[in-house]
Order: structure tokens, then C-alpha cells, then sequence
């Protein structure tokens, strides 16, 4: 039987994407709550600069790229050799393009998110996983609200984070029988260097934010979004979601989905962003 709490102390926590936002809030914070960490990212400056911000032998970083198999399978290795262990993993690692429709969008854009947003996953989660069932431990697959909420102009990060979420869900049920346990992590808008060059640098996407409108375009911090993921690992939740103005939202979206839909659709500001989209694309052409 799993336990409902988890202590994090003297355990080793990966994290890929933990050279800024909420990969390094969430280093952060389990860091002093006495874990050691292992903190993956491609961006070797920002990993640098992370490790320093924490700066004890409490850490352990590793420059890698989550679409990489091979190096995600050495990444694990090293630190299971370093530590001879490996307790907690975060697939946090995401990216996003700016907003197209799937008229007009690249298709090489759509690989590459997927490609890190829900294959870099699966080359980070399943090498540990050994590991991590032998100290009955915990997984964190970080999706997104974006999973259930319209995708206008944003197929390509909606779609990988619904296929964030089951292969989430799929741990669950597959972590269970052997005494480990696994969570999948919501968001809405989160104040990161992802959100603000989508939601804030490009207009587009600012209407796309207006549309949404309050309470859902309501943004909190990356320490309040690790805050949920520490607070999901601590009692081995199965789900978090954070802000939680997101709950009713996930709870009721085959009602609300449906609805939301035909509502969209008729809507002449969502068409006024399509016919946007198309244009700037044919503009950029």
C-alpha cells in the first residue's frame, strides 16, 4: 500500500527543464526541503546559473536534450551512478510555437513540440522508472489545462499536453501495482519566459489571452506553480492543478467542451483571430 505522505528529505529528485521557471522553482524548493536534486536542461548557461543560485553538493546537473533518447538514458544512469538512487522524476521539460492554425502552420514546428513536449517525456520517465519502483517513489508528468481547453491557434502545444496528460495517467495505473505512485500536474497561465513570448510579445497571442478572459487568464508565478508540484509530490496526488479556479473546468469539460465549441465557433472574434493568423502566415511566406 502507498503511503499517503512522501518526504523528500535525503531523496534524489530529477528535473528536466530546470534552468529557469518552474523546473528551477521547483529545484528550489525541494532543495531546502533537504532532497538532492539533479537538474536537466539543454540550455547550459541557464543550468549553470541554476546550479550556482543553489550552489551546494546537494546538486547535480546535466546539459541534455529531452528529444534525445540516447543522452536521456545516460543522463538517468549518471545520476543513479552518482547517487545510487534515483527516487523522483519531473518531465518538465516543454516548449511552444508562436500561434498558427493547422491550415497555415509548419508541420516542422508541430514535430518539434511534440517531440519534446510529450516523446521527451516518454525518454525521460521510462529509463528511470526501474529506479524509481525499487524506491517505491514518485513521477511527475507536467501537462497543462491547455490539455482540455480550446485550441485555437495553439494545436500543437494543446495536443502534446493531452498526450502529456495520459501518458500521466497510464504511470498511474503502472506505477500502482508496485508500490511507487505517479501525478500529472496542471496548469492555466503560468509567468514564465514560455508565456510571455507567446501571451505578452506577440499580439496574437495577447487576444488569444483576452478570450480566455478572468478567472481562467488569471496567471500565477512560477514558485506558486512549483509550490503545487512539491505539494503533489509530498501526498503522492495523483493531480494537481493550480490555480485552482481551473478545477470546476477540468471536472465538468465534456459538458463544458462541448458547449464551448459551438460557442467558439460562431464567435467573430475567434474568427477575426483566424483570418489574423492566416494572414500573418501568408505574409510571412
Amino acid at each position: 500500500m502507498i503511503g499517503k505522505s512522501y518526504d523528500v528529505r535525503d531523496k534524489v529528485a530529477l528535473i528536466t527543464g530546470a534552468g529557469q521557471g518552474i523546473g528551477l522553482a521547483l529545484a528550489r524548493r525541494l532543495h531546502e526541503q533537504g532532497a538532492y536534486v539533479a537538474l536537466v536542461d539543454v540550455n547550459e548557461p541557464g543550468l549553470k546559473a541554476a546550479s550556482k543560485s543553489l550552489g551546494d553538493s546537494r546538486v547535480f546537473t546535466a546539459v541534455a536534450d529531452v528529444t534525445d533518447r540516447a543522452a536521456m538514458a545516460e543522463v538517468v544512469a549518471r545520476v543513479i551512478d552518482h547517487h545510487g538512487r534515483l527516487d523522483v522524476v519531473v518531465a518538465n521539460a516543454g516548449v511552444t510555437p508562436p500561434p498558427a492554425t493547422i491550415r497555415t502552420m509548419d508541420l516542422a514546428d508541430y514535430d518539434r513540440v511534440i517531440a519534446i513536449n510529450q516523446t521527451g517525456i516518454l525518454n525521460t520517465v521510462q529509463p528511470a522508472l526501474e529506479a524509481v519502483i525499487a524506491e517505491k517513489g514518485h513521477v511527475v508528468v507536467v501537462a497543462s489545462c491547455a490539455a482540455f481547453s480550446p485550441g485555437i491557434g495553439g494545436v500543437a502545444y494543446m495536443s502534446s499536453k493531452a498526450a502529456a496528460e495520459q501518458i500521466g495517467r497510464a504511470l498511474k495505473l503502472e506505477m500502482a501495482p508496485h508500490g511507487a505512485s505517479a501525478g500529472v500536474a496542471y496548469f492555466g497561465f503560468v509567468d514564465t519566459p514560455l508565456a510571455t513570448a507567446t501571451l505578452d510579445n506577440d499580439p496574437l497571442g495577447r487576444k488569444l489571452d483576452d478570450l480566455l478572459g478572468w478567472p481562467l487568464n488569471h496567471r500565477i508565478s512560477a514558485d506558486d506553480a512549483a509550490e503545487s508540484i512539491a505539494h503533489g509530490i509530498a501526498h503522492r496526488s495523483g493531480a494537481t492543478i493550480a490555480p485552482v479556479r481551473w478545477m470546476p473546468y477540468s471536472l465538468f469539460r465534456g459538458v463544458l467542451n462541448a458547449g464551448a465549441d459551438r460557442v467558439l465557433a460562431r464567435d467573430k472574434r475567434v474568427h477575426a483571430m483566424i483570418h489574423d493568423l492566416e494572414a500573418r502566415a501568408e505574409s510571412d511566406r
